[in-house]
């Protein structure tokens, strides 16, 4: 399915956080507490999400006391893709780092764009999708930020239902 430019730049999902991590546990610093520190993390593992991916922890409201958003790296891998799912009351923004994914969306599933490295992607809250990894031997990466501090809190399976099949 052909999208328009427009389209093509406003919906996907799934995927992540900074690019060069050390190889230290993830971790946050400094601590002292004070409102206006500045928090840094350091992330060289990676952890499952609801949606079946691999996620690496980033910003959140328990790892840096974010109160309106959370950032991550996500990763799927060769062929993969997310669980169906839906962030309910939350907006997600994505930049797709490496690779080529296509992201079925909408009741049904039954919409699609294709993006690649370097497109930056907007899905509104309570918009069901699925990205799928277009490659069978790379990774896909992209950095995810949402309006969620609590980030897999608001992440809710979605069913397509009978007589809504995806293409």
């Amino acid at each position: 399915m052909q999208t328009s430019p427009f389209r093509r730049n406003t919906i996907w999902l799934s995927a992540a956080i900074l690019t060069a991590f050390s190889p230290m546990p993830a971790h946050a610093e400094p601590s002292s507490g004070a409102a206006d520190d500045i928090v840094t993390i350091r992330a060289s593992t990676d952890e499952p999400t609801k949606q079946g991916l691999p996620r690496f922890h980033g910003i959140s409201g328990s790892s840096a006391g974010a109160q309106k958003l959370s950032l991550h790296k996500v990763r799927i891998p060769p062929g993969g893709s997310a669980k169906a799912h839906v962030h309910k009351g939350y907006e997600t923004a994505v930049y797709l780092i490496k690779g080529r994914v296509e992201t079925r969306y909408g009741v049904g599933l039954k919409k699609s764009t294709i993006n690649e490295s370097g497109d930056f992607l907007y899905i509104p809250a309570d918009v069901p999708h699925q990205p799928f990894n277009l490659s069978e031997t790379e990774w896909a990466e992209a950095i995810v930020a949402r309006t969620d501090p609590n980030e897999q809190e608001s992440v809710e399976p979605y069913q397509v239902k009978q007589g809504d099949s995806a293409q």
